[in-house]
C-alpha cells in the first residue's frame, strides 16, 4: 500500500524520485498516466492490469467511455525505476499536470499520484474541507 506525502523534483532530464518506501512495491515496473484534476497516476504493474480491465469492462457504445480509454491509455508510459529510484515522466505528462520543478509524491493507498507541488497545495485544502464535512456528516449518521 502506498501511504504519505514526500516533497521531491523534477530533475533536467524529466525525471522524479520515488520515495524509498515505494520502491519495492514499483521495482517491477510501473505505468505513469493521466490523473484527475491534473495530477499524473503511478500503477505498479499489477494495479495497472486491473484497471486496464475495469477500463474494458465499460461499454464502447459509450462516447464518454471512449474518450476517457483514449485519454487515459493514450498518455500512459511504462517505465522502470533507475538505481536511484528515479522514474522518467515523458514530456507530454510533465505538461499535463503542469510538472516543472517542485512536485508533490502521494501515497494513495493502490496508487502513486505526482502533483505539482502549488496544484497540491490549493487541491489538498480543498480535500481537506470537503474531508471534515463528510467526517461531520459520517458522525451524525451513526448515531
Amino acid at each position: 500500500m502506498f501511504l504519505g506525502e514526500y516533497q521531491h523534483s523534477v530533475d533536467e532530464k524529466g525525471r522524479v524520485v520515488m520515495p524509498a518506501k515505494f520502491r519495492e512495491r514499483l521495482s517491477r515496473g510501473l505505468v505513469v498516466t493521466k490523473g484527475q484534476e491534473h495530477c499524473l497516476y503511478v500503477f505498479p504493474l499489477d494495479r495497472w492490469e486491473e484497471e486496464v480491465a475495469r477500463i474494458n469492462r465499460l461499454p464502447r457504445t459509450n462516447r464518454t467511455n471512449r474518450n476517457y480509454a483514449r485519454s487515459f491509455f493514450g498518455a500512459a508510459a511504462d517505465q522502470q525505476m533507475d538505481k536511484q529510484g528515479r522514474v522518467q515522466i515523458p514530456q507530454a505528462l510533465r505538461t499535463y499536470a503542469g510538472l516543472d520543478k517542485d512536485v508533490v509524491v502521494l501515497g494513495v493507498a493502490d496508487r502513486v499520484e505526482i502533483w505539482d507541488s502549488g496544484a497540491w497545495e490549493s487541491h489538498s485544502h480543498e480535500a481537506d474541507d470537503l474531508y471534515s464535512g463528510i467526517e461531520e456528516s459520517l458522525s451524525e449518521e451513526g448515531t
